[in-house]
């Protein structure tokens, strides 16, 4: 008898995440384990039952799908995650596919390529829904590298909590607010707020949330 592959589903909009449940619990060969609705809770959840897949939203409150996908994979690199997204920007996609996803499919999509895209990780390969192979294309001539941009540098100039940070800055909470979510000092996220900043010369939070949503880091942006 075959195993069946074990999904941990992670999306903030609830109707959604019940869609896909219903469409991977009559699928004979898919357990889904759990579910959350934050990036958060998926990286304990992930580090708790160890899913073969994780299908996973990006833009989402309190910790975005780019930064729970590297946080999960720092856990278990083992674990493919994939992507599920609204975006179809080549942002996004990159985004994903450099924390180390190994799909990335739009929400548009039917139930068949869903499915045909968990087997396809499972089976340790990459699917990226076929409207977005061009991305594929131009980040291999590119060498992985991101084309040439104008303006804030991308968000790997950042550290993982600096990005964190920069979320949350945006999503409008206070530095008092940051500091009780991350279990950080105040002085400390001051100092990480100030590196985000400096680093993207970015001096409003006007600037910083409309940097956060285009760049995929924040939930505002669906």
């Amino acid at each position: 008898m075959t195993t069946p592959t074990t999904v941990l589903l992670v999306d903030d909009h609830a109707m959604m995440r019940g869609g896909i449940r219903s469409i991977l619990e009559h699928a004979p060969d898919i357990t889904v384990v759990a579910e959350t609705d934050n990036g958060r809770d998926a990286v304990t959840l992930a580090s708790k039952h160890a899913p073969d897949v994780v299908l996973i939203d990006i833009a989402m409150p309190d910790l975005n799908g780019i930064e729970a996908t590297r946080k999960i994979l720092a856990g278990d690199p083992k674990i493919a995650v994939v992507a599920l997204s609204m975006h179809s920007d080549a942002r996004y996609v990159t985004g994903m596919l450099d924390a180390g996803a190994r799909g990335y499919l739009l929400k548009t999509c039917d139930a068949a390529e869903l499915l045909r895209a968990i087997a396809t990780v499972r089976g340790g390969k990459l699917y990226v829904t076929p409207d977005l192979t061009h991305v594929l294309v131009d980040r291999h001539h590119r060498g992985g590298h991101d084309p040439v941009r104008t303006g804030p540098p991308p968000p790997d100039a950042l550290t993982p909590r600096e990005r964190e940070v920069l979320q949350l800055i945006a999503e409008g909470k206070t530095s008092k607010e940051i500091g009780e979510r991350l279990g950080a000092a105040l002085k400390t996220v001051e100092t990480h707020r100030t590196n985000v900043i400096r680093k993207l010369d970015l001096h409003s939070i006007a600037e910083l949330t409309k940097y956060a949503i285009r760049e995929g880091l924040s939930g505002l942006g669906e």
